[in-house]
């Protein structure tokens, strides 16, 4: 079981960490050790999650060594994640997507580039994560890329922005070439809101023969469509654009859909109508990336909203697919996959709010750039909280096979007010999520990894107190 590894001849720090190659064994014990001691405390601020000054103290020098990098310290975990992609048996999505990190208040760090509408300065983190298709699990993360924005001086040059190493758009192929291309007889697929959608990246795919479904952004033009094909009103034939001619198509599959929360879209149960069709996109007449001067041939699968309530925007995806589509259920399959993209999104709140990221008050940019991969991957260990108390058999296993008793033990007293050792894995998480604030009632939805991590956050506590109060009990 992959859940939190608490109870393994292995912990949680050796085995994401335990095998980078930091060059000092000293270096590596602090790695395992600092990230077996927040995984504990994951909230809060450095000095809340490490709250002894000898392990305070030793993660300052760590992170300001310069045989500690960022790539060198996630090395392990991206080796984990990667065999668990070649073991897991079925479609793995990697969702790419970008998050800001926000240093603003740090003057004295160099390095730093804008962020936000300018007045803010950080860096960006570029993360590609992948997730088991079907049951939605959190693997790990495939690969990281942290990125300086550039300042892009006024009248500049199209050629000399292509041309630029820091050019913002580069972070989608650089995190595709990242991860290398998915072994003989696995499905891997490459999944992108809006802000993968070049044609550079789609282009890179391609090339490697890896699969992709990217939200479409731009209305790129079309090759001549096949006669009897949806041409939009007003356009010659060879003339027909992406969204134009997507609109254009008949619905052939109506459906219901889980529409997640986000800033833009509150959580609902809706009903959505599905067309597709095969296309080929031109080459940019002008070229704003590096790629082939060749067409793309791809899907286009454009979702619907029908009937949606009058206070939010109709749900609209255009997604381009290379994966195979040849009837209605290949084309709902895609728009599955598609769903499981906001799970990225849940993996950069997990650093934010879950880990607190952006909170340590280092002067250099090296540490800041240590403690985010130290961070990343005790979020992903919060997600797979989330992921424990969803499996399919969590009423089967006993709950100490993948927590250690003494927590079992612990959270059973407070929450049965008795010690049951026997507890399943689904009523050891129902019970994490009381503590955490949730209220266990049938109708409620699942617990996410939020309230999880704060039942987590609180179970510490209790099982400090209890081993302090044994120990007090034998003076």
């Amino acid at each position: 079981m992959d859940a939190l590894n608490l109870v393994t001849d292995v912990s949680f720090g050796q085995r994401h960490f335990g095998a980078c190659d930091l060059g000092d064994a000293r270096l590596l014990s602090r790695a395992v050790k600092t990230a077996d001691l927040i995984l504990r405390h994951p909230g809060g601020t450095l000095p809340e999650k490490l709250n002894h000054n000898a392990d305070i103290v030793g993660l300052y020098r760590f992170a300001n060594n310069p045989k500690v990098t960022h790539q060198k310290l996630l090395a392990g975990h991206f080796a984990l994640t990667r065999q668990k992609m070649q073991q897991c048996g079925g479609t793995v999505l990697i969702l790419h997507d970008t998050t800001e990190e926000d240093f603003t208040g740090l003057e004295s760090v160099e390095d730093l580039g804008p962020i936000g509408n300018g007045g803010g300065r950080g860096f960006l983190c570029h993360n590609s994560l992948a997730v088991r298709f079907q049951d939605r699990s959190v693997l790990g993360l495939a690969s990281q890329i942290l990125h300086t924005r550039r300042k892009v001086r006024k009248r500049e040059e199209a050629q000399k922005r292509r041309s630029d190493p820091q050019r913002e758009s580069r972070l989608w192929p650089r995190g595709l070439e990242a991860i290398v291309p998915a072994p003989a007889g696995t499905n891997w697929i490459h999944v992108t809101d809006r802000g993968g959608d070049t044609f550079e990246f789609i282009d890179r795919c391609e090339q490697r023969g890896e699969k992709y479904i990217v939200r479409s952004k731009h209305n790129r033009m079309l090759e001549l469509q096949p006669a009897g094909s949806p041409q939009p009103q007003g356009k010659p034939a060879g003339q027909t654009r992406l969204h134009d001619y997507a609109a254009q198509l008949p619905a052939t599959l109506t459906r219901d859909l889980h529409v997640q929360a986000n800033g833009q879209q509150t959580p609902r149960k809706t009903k959505v109508q599905i067309a597709w069709s095969k296309v080929t996109i031109q080459c940019p007449a002008g070229h704003r990336g590096e790629h082939r001067e060749a067409p793309l041939h791809s899907c286009v699968i454009q979702v619907r909203e029908i009937n949606p309530p009058k206070e939010v925007t109709p749900l609209l995806w255009t997604l381009l697919s290379n994966s195979k589509v040849e009837n209605d259920q290949d084309a709902a399959v895609c728009v599955d996959q598609y769903q499981c993209r906001p799970i990225v999104e849940e993996f950069h709140k997990a650093m934010k709010t879950g880990c607190g990221v952006e909170l340590p008050q280092f002067t250099t940019r090296h540490a800041l750039e240590v403690t985010t991969a130290l961070l990343s991957v005790v979020a992903v260990a919060l997600l797979n909280l989330r992921d424990l108390s969803r499996r399919e058999d969590a009423q089967s296993i006993p709950a100490t096979e993948a927590i250690d008793a003494v927590y079992v033990n612990v959270l059973s007293v407070w929450r049965f007010k008795t010690c049951r050792p026997d507890l399943s894995v689904k009523e050891f998480c129902g019970a994490l999520a009381k503590l955490g604030g949730h209220f266990n009632r049938k109708h409620d939805h699942p617990p996410g990894w939020l309230v999880l991590w704060r039942g987590w956050t609180q179970l510490q506590l209790l099982v400090e107190g209890a081993l302090g109060a044994k120990e007090a009990r034998c003076v």
